[in-house]
């Protein structure tokens, strides 16, 4: 998979896991992920994890027991309050770490597991989202103390515009190993190792179901489009779709060698 002499740290990230189909999924389809890819460290993002909006400290443990060795979250972090009773003894899971001075938990962290560790950075854009602190600054800081004893940088880049995730791409090509956009819930289709060796998506997809509206039932989302009045969102149940990338990078340099997209879907046939 790797040149030769190359030895390399497998990276899986796993989208925007949404509500019950999603974490179905998730469960569901790690064990032939895990087989395939043999990842060294799997990154998932969990912050529509709890009837898709926010984690609880329950479906957090699902999570790590099933293997996964990092959690990431966004603008939704707050929506389920069970939060609050775990997020700062939890170093395993981070949230935006451009949120306001004194918010509780951490927004980077460090996970080791198979004999390998890659530093883990969440942050937020403020594009159509909330203005908090800058997302360029606060990475520049976050990454400029990382490297000091990390090689291995991976940056979940939780944002709504294409242009602003591009652009923190570019702006951390050649010092994180790895950037990667989550919040839109659908997968796109650039890929890409930049020229200083940065492994990059705009956007890995989500995990929950195909049949509804971003994870959701369809038929509420659309009242509201068509109405503009309020309406109740609830996750749908219908059949899933899993979405993430895999990541292969050099040990020694923390470049990246490889990158796949992932899709698969629910009762569908797989070649692999």
């Amino acid at each position: 998979m790797n040149p030769q002499g190359v030895i390399g740290i497998n990276v899986l990230f796993i989208g925007d896991i949404v509500g019950s189909t999603g974490r179905k999924a998730l469960r569901a389809t790690l064990p032939a992920l895990k087989s395939k890819y043999n990842p060294h460290i799997i990154i998932v993002n969990g912050e529509n994890a709890a009837s898709g909006r926010g984690i609880t400290s329950a479906i957090a443990n699902e999570f790590f027991n099933w293997g996964v060795h990092g959690i990431t979250m966004g603008n939704h972090t707050w929506d389920n309050r069970d939060i609050f009773e775990f997020i700062d003894d939890e170093p395993r899971l981070i949230r935006p770490a451009n949120f306001p001075a004194g918010t509780p938990g951490r927004g980077y962290t460090v996970v080791k597991a198979n004999g390998k560790e890659l530093a883990i950075i969440n942050v937020q854009g403020r594009t159509f989202l909330p203005a908090i602190e800058c997302p360029f600054r606060t990475t520049d800081e976050i990454v400029d103390e990382l490297k000091q004893k990390h090689k291995h940088i991976l940056v979940d880049f939780h944002a709504e515009a294409t242009s602003e995730k591009i652009a923190m791409g570019w702006h951390l090509d050649g010092r994180a190993s790895i950037v990667v956009g989550t919040h839109t819930h659908v997968q796109s289709n650039d890929d890409t190792i930049l020229p200083e060796g940065t492994a990059y998506i705009t956007d890995t997809g989500m995990v929950g179901s195909k049949e509804g509206v971003l994870g959701m039932q369809r038929d509420s989302v659309l009242y509201k489009f068509k109405t503009q009045l309020p309406a109740r969102f609830v996750v749908d149940e219908g059949k899933w779709h899993l979405h993430g990338v895999f990541v292969e990078l050099d040990d020694a340099t923390g470049r990246a060698i490889k990158i796949e997209k992932i899709r698969r879907y629910e009762d569908e046939w797989q070649m692999d």
